[in-house]
């Protein structure tokens, strides 16, 4: 299968959606990091993952198997259920699927707004799908490397570590995107990681470039084809959005994301961390 087809296969549109709304083989699963869109209205039988209290532990560690496995069963997901994630970090929803071997993902392509602006109607009902059972698969290490492999790529030139997050969470000045720094981890990036904010790859409206501009700017920093590489931003959101683009839209054959990011490595008191910026 070329890389056409299978995009083609991965995205979908608001009228696929809309006409599979009764599968009851299909679930719709929005994310984000808080509930508030998803409160004001949604598709009609979404389920919402809130990527800070439902994929993330209170210290901002990753959940595990076991726990994503009841995520999964409470969602009304079993390994036949074809999961279409949208909204804020879908891609990081895709990622995490695929990471444990489910194949029946697609992303619902667009913007949010495009379910309105096609004459849909938002729904203010929670759905209380069934109870289904899910046993997963251990996550690909291709595709989710641990912390102590990230940490072993430190200084080997034939692997990438990218940071995507932005220039002042690079530098140090920032910890989280928002700016806090008070009471968070250490502020700084992984030691020899290379950096190229997610907007190279992202334009405004939040689509990805052209490719051919995204794989000048990925050309620039050393991110060719024949390095493994591993990205990280925050909480994985914008590493996943960097992993689809190489992965899906740039052919790189050995890509994945460290999960815990830099919530994890920058809260841990031994993690090695560089920074550039001075107070």
């Amino acid at each position: 299968m070329n890389t056409n087809q299978a995009l083609s296969e991965l995205l979908v549109d608001v009228d696929w959606v809309a006409e599979r709304l009764d599968d009851a083989s299909v679930r719709l699963v929005e994310v984000d990091v808080s509930r508030a869109a998803y409160d004001q209205g949604h598709i009609p039988g979404t389920v919402l993952w809130n990527a800070y209290t439902d994929l993330r532990h209170p210290d901002y560690s990753p959940i595990g198997t076991a726990e994503l496995e009841r995520l999964l069963s409470a969602s009304g997901i079993d390994p036949e259920t074809c999961v279409v994630f949208h909204g804020y970090g879908a891609h990081l929803g895709l990622w995490l699927l695929r990471s444990h071997g489910h194949e029946r993902v697609r992303l619902l392509d667009g913007r949010r707004e495009d379910w309105p602006d096609a004459g849909y109607r938002w729904s203010l009902d929670a759905p209380a799908p069934p109870v289904s059972s899910y046993r997963l698969a251990p996550a690909d290490s291709r595709l989710q490397p641990s912390r102590a492999e990230v940490q072993a790529m430190v200084g080997r030139p034939d692997r990438v570590i990218l940071d995507v997050r932005s220039q002042a969470e690079y530098d140090g000045e920032r910890f989280w995107p928002s700016g806090a720094t008070e009471g968070a981890g250490r502020a700084g990036h992984i030691p020899g990681s290379v950096h190229l904010p997610i907007e190279r790859l992202r334009s405004e409206d939040g689509r990805f470039r052209d490719p051919d501009e995204m794989r000048r700017a990925l050309d620039e920093r050393g991110v060719t084809p024949d390095r493994r590489v591993v990205a990280y931003c925050t909480i994985g959101n914008r590493a996943s959005q960097a992993w689809f683009a190489l992965n899906h839209l740039l052919d790189h054959p050995d890509a994945g994301v460290y999960y815990g990011s830099w919530a994890e490595w920058g809260s841990l008191p031994d993690t090695p961390v560089e920074s550039g910026f001075r107070r």
